[in-house]
């Protein structure tokens, strides 16, 4: 019965801080692109007009904002009123680059450093942009942070601030392999969406979160030590962005609404019903509809989807246009490969690795007819069948990847593309799995979840 969150409120809450408080500083560590329906139909334009509003003072990278391309990235960069960091992407054939590594605010004669870093993760989106991806590569972090401190030593900085999307766990071993000559003081990241009532602290140096989205805004008030460039004293809280806490921007509110105004023309048609609603969690050692979509559409022996392709956690009951958009906003091509059964349950013993059925790391659906026993204590496939009989060593199936999953086969499968490529050629099957879902959803009335499990882990 309350709003909760909504760029509308973080805009105010920000606006509020600013006002009231001197020397405030709103810095956002990677994905502003989160894959909306209107940030997806404008390419991040749209974001971009409103991030400007918001008027963030440092941004860096993450993941998402690669969502376009890297060619795409470096126009909406030229878009932004506010400086976008990132020090560990480089051009592989000459060392250059791709972005500022770093900004330095003056703040009531204080200088404070901020250095951005993104996951590796990056490259794997980015090899979709075949020409582009294959140029860059991703340093070390630790040893981009040394060299961008010990560039400015100097230079009387007074405070050091790592804007991290490497997640969490990386956040805090990255701290611990910092040198403490370098002054970092805090790290602020993202990428595992961590919500973090109090900063872990590893080295001495403070690492928060704030989870993801704008239901809630991290907020450090911080005294510093000018004499000795270090922290004095520190509060951190989680703000809720709430009618409490927020007013609403209705400025900004306009500039969302016309851009609202025209998708919801676009996107407003039905395009089926399912029986109930429908709700998709990750990791989740079940089925899904969606890949049995793309299998049965596609004639394919096995579809394997990756479930972060599903961007919401619930669909219908009335699913529109609009909804379909948003819980799978991608429209990248479907390629259909061959493995022979052996590599087929070397795939799968390595998709069913610990720190994927942990959910650190990319979790994958299983089609309908596909059953798959896993033994996690003995770390075994117990059985593996195809429509109700054993897969055989040298049987080959044909099995469906989208094109990001594709270019990471290495990756994301433990096998590359030119083992694969050993049992047949592979074949683009789709241009746009949105539109496959599109179409044969729009064929199908009182859809219903897909009853039966694939996966079975046991001890």
């Amino acid at each position: 019965d309350r709003l909760i969150g909504g760029v509308s409120m973080l805009s105010g809450y920000v606006g509020k801080v600013r006002r009231e408080e001197r020397n405030v500083v709103y810095s956002i560590s990677g994905d502003m692109f989160r894959g909306s329906l209107i940030d997806s139909e404008y390419k991040g334009l749209s974001t971009v007009e409103i991030m400007n509003i918001l008027a963030p003072d440092v941004v860096t990278l993450g993941n998402h904002e690669v969502d376009y391309g890297i060619a795409h990235l470096l126009f909406i960069e030229r878009c932004a009123k506010f400086p976008i960091i990132n020090a560990n992407i480089y051009l592989k054939n000459n060392g250059t680059r791709l972005f500022k590594s770093h900004e330095i605010l003056e703040i009531d004669g204080m200088k404070v450093l901020f250095i951005g870093l993104l996951t590796e993760q990056v490259l794997s989106q980015t090899k979709q942009d075949k020409l582009i991806g294959s140029f860059l590569d991703v340093y070390e972090a630790a040893a981009e942070v040394g060299k961008i401190c010990n560039s400015y030593q100097s230079v009387d900085i007074d405070f050091t601030v790592l804007l991290t999307h490497i997640g969490f766990e990386a956040d805090k071993e990255l701290a611990a392999n910092l040198d403490p000559r370098w002054g970092v003081d805090i790290i602020i990241g993202g990428h595992s969406h961590t919500m973090l009532s109090e900063p872990a602290v590893v080295a001495g140096i403070p690492i928060v979160q704030a989870a993801n989205g704008t239901s809630q805004i991290g907020r450090f008030d911080i005294t510093v030590d000018t004499d000795d460039n270090c922290i004095d004293s520190y509060t951190w809280q989680l703000v809720p962005i709430n009618g409490d806490n927020c007013e609403r921007d209705l400025q900004l509110e306009r500039v969302i609404e016309k851009y609202k105004n025209q998708t919801d023309v676009k996107y407003s048609r039905v395009v089926t019903r399912f029986k109930e609603e429908y709700f998709h969690r990750k990791p989740e050692p079940s089925s899904i509809i969606f890949s049995d979509v793309f299998k049965d559409a596609l004639g394919l022996d096995i579809m394997l989807l990756g479930s972060g392709s599903i961007r919401n956690e619930q669909l219908g009951p009335i699913v529109q246009l609009q909804d379909l958009a948003e819980i799978f906003p991608y429209k990248n091509e479907i390629e259909r490969i061959y493995l022979t059964g052996e590599q087929l349950r070397s795939v799968l013993m390595y998709i069913l690795r610990d720190e994927a059925l942990d959910g650190k790391t990319e979790f994958y659906q299983l089609s309908h007819g596909l059953r798959v026993v896993y033994s996690r204590s003995e770390k075994r496939l117990l059985n593996v069948e195809l429509n109700g009989k054993e897969i055989e060593p040298a049987q080959l199936v044909s099995v469906g990847l989208q094109e990001y999953d594709m270019m990471n086969m290495d990756k994301f499968f433990g096998i590359t593309r030119a083992e694969a490529e050993k049992n047949g050629k592979t074949k683009t099957v789709a241009t746009s799995c949105f539109d496959v879902l599109e179409e044969n959803l729009s064929d199908m009335e009182l859809v219903s979840d897909p009853s039966d499990r694939r996966l079975f882990v046991v001890r």
